[in-house]
């Protein structure tokens, strides 16, 4: 259906909300700030999103039934990841509106389909090689060397489905290792430090872009945000100037995350995006005028969007696995802000909360 009406949906409205971790939860919250109810789409029982919305369906993903039941008991509908099939998602958007729309969720789901878009609009990215065979993998090599990276085309987050590529190592073992599943090769990029820029889009094409961050990861997954990045002018010109550039292409109404890496000659190069709040701008919710969740809602319902302006600088810790072992401490820091998401069991690797310290603006 066409999804062009600029009027806001009221308060009292439903967001329909596909998926049910601590960004949909995060969400929830924001939503019901601005006087929405949200409905959570889970595919599992006693989720974090599930437990603080005004209703949740538990169903698979695909479930027919369950999804046009969704749909009309919502009256917008956006996502919080990309692990959701975009054909349910297309069905949903044939009977309420979806913000983002599905292209855009089958564009980021794929490394393939983004690699390929991002260069069809000029983004630079490392160079890579689609691969779906063991012969794609030797021709991938043959072009772009080594050390490289073989990534899975689908379901690959937090350095899952990634197998790095050493000069001498054997690339039999590596394809077995990898799974013999479609995927890229990337080649190793030197980079400075990884940066992310979050941008807004509204329904009348407005945008409004964060700062740039840096992203400090560890085994793979964020492990620190400093905001704001210390890159220079460009850089952060660069930088923002891609992420509207993709924001628009892809016709996001709602969030974009755009993670890339620097050079050391000051090249951005992107490296994966995501249509949705992202980890990275968790130390919005305490540094800025508009918190990313509480932008990702305006836009998703048709409201203005707020100023995505810090009045603080910050730094965003990960509570990952264990880390969440030490949160009565963080809880009686007068300088910790603590967000706890909610989930039953800690686990290795398992993103727990988060904790972010501010400081006064440098700029």
């Amino acid at each position: 259906m066409s999804d062009e009406a600029p009027t806001p949906f009221p308060p009292g409205s439903t967001i329909g909300i596909m998926g049910s971790g601590q960004l949909g939860r995060m969400t929830a919250f924001a939503a019901a700030e601005l006087g929405y109810d949200v409905h959570i789409f889970s595919g599992e029982a006693d989720s974090p999103a599930g437990r603080v919305a005004a209703r949740e369906t538990v169903a698979d993903y695909t479930d027919a039934s369950a999804l046009d039941g969704f749909a009309r008991s919502v009256d917008v509908v956006t996502f919080e990841f990309e692990n959701i099939p975009h054909e349910s998602v297309r069905r949903l958007a044939a009977s309420v509106p979806v913000r983002p729309g599905w292209e855009a969720l089958r564009v980021a789901q794929d490394r393939r389909d983004e690699k390929d878009f991002l260069a069809g609009i000029g983004v630079p990215t490392a160079p890579y090689a689609k691969i779906g065979t063991r012969a794609d993998l030797d021709a991938a090599i043959a072009k772009l060397g080594r050390p490289a990276i073989l990534k899975t085309a689908r379901l690959g987050y937090d350095g899952k489905g990634q197998v790095a590529l050493a000069p001498d190592g054997s690339l039999e073992a590596a394809w077995q290792a990898f799974g013999e599943v479609p995927g890229i090769v990337e080649a190793r990029i030197d980079f400075a430090c990884e940066i992310s820029v979050i941008i807004a889009r509204g329904v009348d094409g407005a945008t409004a872009a964060y700062v740039p961050v840096e992203n400090r990861h560890v085994n793979h997954i964020l492990d620190t945000t400093i905001a704001p990045a210390a890159v220079s002018r460009d850089v952060a010109h660069q930088a923002l100037g891609i992420a509207q550039r993709i924001a628009e292409r892809l016709e996001i109404v709602g969030l974009l995350a755009v993670e890339m890496f620097v050079t050391p000659d000051h090249q951005v190069l992107v490296n994966e995006i995501a249509p949705r709040p992202h980890n990275s701008g968790h130390w919005t919710i305490d540094a800025c005028q508009t918190s990313q969740f509480t932008q990702f809602v305006r836009a998703v319902a048709g409201l203005p969007l707020g100023s995505p302006e810090r009045h603080s600088d910050a730094v965003m810790k990960n509570l990952i696995g264990a880390d969440f072992d030490g949160w009565a401490e963080l809880a009686a820091d007068p300088s910790a802000r603590l967000h706890l998401y909610g989930k039953r069991e800690s686990r290795p690797g398992r993103k727990m909360g988060h904790v972010t310290r501010l400081s006064p603006r440098r700029d």
